[in-house]
């Protein structure tokens, strides 16, 4: 039975006005706004035709949210899906825009464009500006680089990383609402050159007049139109402030800028906004557009009722203890002063006794901060012999493995699966969604229907090897692989050669890509004999090679069923047509419900026994019995030190340039005013280590939080052996070793 804590309790208190409340991890801070909701609906405040407005993250936090209020209002005897109102963001923008498409210069039949289509608007629109400009960013490349190595960079690695910077230079430029028509007359009007921001207006222009042609909006658009709307239809703002005359926010330590302007025109000068979060775990700043400074300087609004839940029954004491202690290092110690911001408070304090959620009995021998330098190879392998210790012996408890990055995390996965050590990696796979299974099968098809096609037999290699993408390196040697494919004169000379016509023999190949083009040969043979089954057993037979993680495989049972009802319906479909119907479905054209842990949640519990390996970013508000951390180094992990690396700075930029910041500063510069109108080369790329070394201190301080009893943290040194291991892991170390020493004393 739910007993609220003295701090949960002052914010059940809530009867109007702005609230912010700055909760730790484990604080039940989800339930307490809940019992809000239900307080606020089942206490007469509303009137019949009003609701309370709950906005979150992601739609997983959608359903919880919908599970738990409905459950309270019903215990207290009324309707439960009445007088309350739960959407994410883009959920809430698009309610808004679909009142008032008109207004907006939309069709009333718009459509939203699903990420990965925008994806591949983006990507093309990036490639054709490079071909159209060769050479425009020869002036960033590093001299160190030859004129051979040049091409290869402007030919692989170059176009990734301009897509890169076009992402993030639309997402600004959406969240400052300037549209390239606005960009394009300040760009007219400058004396100096901004070449990145030339870029990024091109492929700006370029991929807004795609969006057009299409009837379509994307995510970004979704936001600045509803903000549009409601400065524009006063009428629609009175109706809508009136319908959610209370509004409690989720995750608000996410919000960005035009987030925080769309729920102040809703609340109002005078209106009820409670905002719920924790800054320290402010983790998705590279990403997006978001920053806990928003809910920071509300936290220090006058007139603004500030509240702290800092208890928490999730992790034992000796746990709690770490993570303080990184606030109090970060805070005071940080060789960096500039980013003793990143941490704040309240500290985490553990539960009174006889709460309904007491903390784990400590237990300090389960803690180990391994100072220990590995290789990279030699850390997977400790963590793997680890679990294999530990995981027979306790098959009723949960355990996680958090890595920095994708690629990291399938290196362990692949490991622990060859020693017969259950895995979930479905935290890993972006690939796990309905949408993502219906392209890579429909390509596949497509395939099929034409095999005699070097192009969709190059599009099938990349699917096959769509794993690769979360390591630029790895992804840029696939689209090589890819482009080789596509220049096979004859396929049947590759796949099915005969005497002296052995198109793969004949090339002058690396080993491990002539590997793979072997193995590829080999399944495509293969999946050519599957043409004569029923599509539903072709499509099944497919999955098997594609997938590994159960909620695909559950995914492209669905699609097969589908796909046979289909072809019963339409017996005159041959493999064009029926390709083409999973291309509807991962065109996001027609509503196809898969049930992948993105839909519906991740539980831990669920996974008793298995090791679920997961990137840290995507364990974020989940808990285990027992957490590993790998590769807490001084790349994934810098401190804004001189001899420390960064991801976002590519080895053949000069200077150590990061291409991303410098663009973003260039349109800050387009879209400021008066003096503040300077660009200095080197300066954006210095504040962006800054802010980045912010962002992974929160990200390990999530880290360390996700255990509840027990944690091991490592490090390597990196495939170059020149890493080092990340200052805040040192501190903690350092400040362990000195309590397991008082304690022994």
């Amino acid at each position: 039975m739910f007993k609220p804590r003295v701090k949960q309790q002052e914010v059940l208190d809530y009867t109007g006005g702005k609230m912010g409340v700055a909760a730790v991890p484990g604080s039940g801070k989800t339930e307490t706004l809940a019992r809000l909701a239900a307080k606020i609906i089942t206490s007469g405040w509303l009137d019949s035709y009003q609701e309370v407005l709950v906005v979150t993250l992601v739609n997983s936090a959608v359903d919880n949210f919908y599970r738990r209020v409905s459950g309270l209002v019903k215990q207290r005897g009324m309707l439960p899906h009445v007088g309350y109102r739960v959407r994410t963001l883009h959920g809430l923008s698009h309610e808004i825009v679909r009142e008032r498409p008109a207004l907006l210069g939309l069709d009333s039949e718009f459509s939203i464009l699903d990420e990965r289509v925008a994806t591949e608007i983006r990507q093309d629109a990036a490639k054709a500006w490079l071909r159209s400009h060769p050479d425009a960013l020869d002036g960033y490349l590093s001299l160190d680089v030859d004129e051979n190595k040049r091409d290869w960079i402007r030919r692989t690695p170059l176009p990734a990383l301009i897509d890169e910077t076009a992402l993030a230079f639309i997402r600004l430029a959406k969240d400052r609402e300037v549209s390239p028509e606005d960009l394009r007359e300040r760009l007219d009007d400058l004396v100096i050159p901004l070449p990145l921001a030339e870029m990024g207006w091109a492929i700006y222009a370029d991929y807004q007049r795609a969006l057009a042609y299409r009837g379509s909006v994307d995510f970004d658009d979704l936001i600045r139109l509803a903000l549009k709307a409601l400065n524009l239809d006063e009428g629609m703002l009175a109706r809508l402030r009136d319908r959610w005359p209370y509004v409690l926010e989720d995750e608000a330590q996410d919000s960005s800028r035009l987030q925080e302007e769309i729920l102040r025109l809703l609340v109002g000068e005078q209106g009820n906004w409670v905002r719920v979060g924790d800054p320290n775990q402010a983790i998705y700043e590279t990403f997006t557009t978001a920053s806990p400074e928003y809910l920071r300087r509300f936290l220090a609004e006058p007139g603004v009722q500030s509240k702290e839940l800092p208890d928490s029954g999730r992790s034992a004491g000796s746990i709690i203890d770490l993570a303080n202690y990184l606030v109090d290092w970060t805070r005071e110690s940080h060789s960096e002063p500039a980013v003793r911001d990143a941490l704040t408070l309240p500290y985490i304090l553990p539960t009174a006794p006889g709460d309904s959620q007491p903390n784990p009995p400590d237990a300090p021998g389960e803690i180990h901060l391994m100072a220990r330098k590995y290789s990279p190879a030699a850390e997977i392998k400790a963590v793997a012999d680890s679990l294999a210790r530990w995981v027979p012996e306790h098959a009723a408890e949960t355990v996680a493995v958090l890595v920095p990055r994708n690629t990291r995390g399938f290196e362990l996965v692949d490991l622990l699966r060859q020693r017969g050590i259950e895995v979930v990696d479905s935290l890993l796979r972006s690939t796990a969604s309905t949408r993502e299974a219906a392209g890579s099968l429909s390509h596949l098809l497509r395939y099929l229907a034409e095999p005699v096609s070097s192009v969709k037999l190059a599009t099938a290699f990349k699917v096959w090897r769509r794993d690769d993408k979360e390591d630029q390196e790895a992804w840029a040697h696939v689209n090589e692989t890819a482009r080789i494919l596509r220049k096979c004169p004859r396929v049947e000379d590759y796949l099915w050669p005969r005497a002296g016509r052995d198109w793969l023999a004949s090339l002058d190949l690396d080993g491990d890509r002539h590997d793979q083009l072997l193995v590829f040969r080999e399944l495509v043979q293969r999946w050519q004999g599957l043409i004569l089954l029923p599509v539903d057993q072709v499509i099944l037979s497919l999955a098997q090679d594609l997938f590994s993680e159960q909620t695909d495989l559950a995914i492209a049972h669905k699609l097969a069923l589908l796909l046979r009802q289909a072809s019963m319906d339409h017996p005159e479909w041959r493999l064009p047509e029926l390709a083409e119907e999973l291309a509807v479905i991962a065109r996001n054209e027609r509503r196809f419900i898969g049930f992948s842990d993105d839909d519906i949640g991740f539980d831990p519990d669920r996974h008793k026994g298995k090791v679920v390996v997961s990137t840290m970013h995507k364990a974020k508000g989940l808990e285990w019995d027992r957490v590993y951390l790998m590769s807490v180094n001084s790349y994934d992990f810098p401190s804004a030190q001189p001899y420390d690396q960064y991801i976002a700075e590519k080895w053949f930029v000069r200077d150590q340039l990061n291409l991303s910041a410098e663009a973003l500063a260039q349109l800050n510069m387009l879209t400021a005013n008066g003096d503040t109108r300077v660009y200095r080369e080197g300066s954006a790329t210095q504040d962006a280590r800054l802010e980045y070394v912010r962002e992974r201190l929160r990200l390990f301080y999530v880290g360390v939080t996700r255990a509840k009893r027990s944690l091991i943290i490592t490090w390597n040194s990196g495939r170059k052996g020149d890493l080092t291991q990340a200052l805040p892991f040192v501190a903690l170390q350092t400040h362990w070793e000195d309590q397991l020493r008082d304690s022994a004393s």
